[in-house]
């Protein structure tokens, strides 16, 4: 009986996960086509966005020792959070202009991760799974 509501409540969660990642890349196609700038969003200009975002996540972190990275992040965490959206809004773009389903690409690939990692080999090692 439990294993049916978690069931339930894992199916409801992943329904309103995939409407709110919908509603997200509706956000940003709107916001894309009114300034008509899907004529410059190939995949390739959409990635290399996505890996500079990114690049501006990792300057928070840049050459900080372990207690400056905490102090930086605690004083810092809007603009830690603003480029986390920045990276996300390009992941979402990139998706939706290749047309991948972020939810069912994400499923799958916990799957094969679960595969790859089983918990009684990878349980606290980072070790990649070619070496467990």
């Amino acid at each position: 009986m439990q294993a049916q509501v978690w069931q339930r409540i894992l199916l409801f969660m992943a329904d309103n996960a995939t409407q709110t990642l919908q509603e997200l890349q509706t956000k940003i196609r709107k916001f894309c086509d009114d300034r008509d700038w899907d004529q410059f969003h190939n995949p390739k200009d959409l990635a290399i966005s996505l890996t500079l975002e990114a690049a501006e996540v990792l300057e928070h972190f840049q050459w900080k020792n372990e207690a400056k990275m905490a102090e930086h992040t605690k004083h810092n965490k809007h603009d830690i959070a603003e480029e986390l959206a920045d990276v996300f809004y390009w992941v979402l773009l990139l998706a939706n202009k290749l047309d991948v389903d972020l939810v069912e690409a994400f499923h799958d690939k916990m799957a094969k991760n679960e595969q790859k990692y089983p918990v009684q080999k990878s349980k606290s090692s980072h070790k990649k799974y070619t070496e467990l």
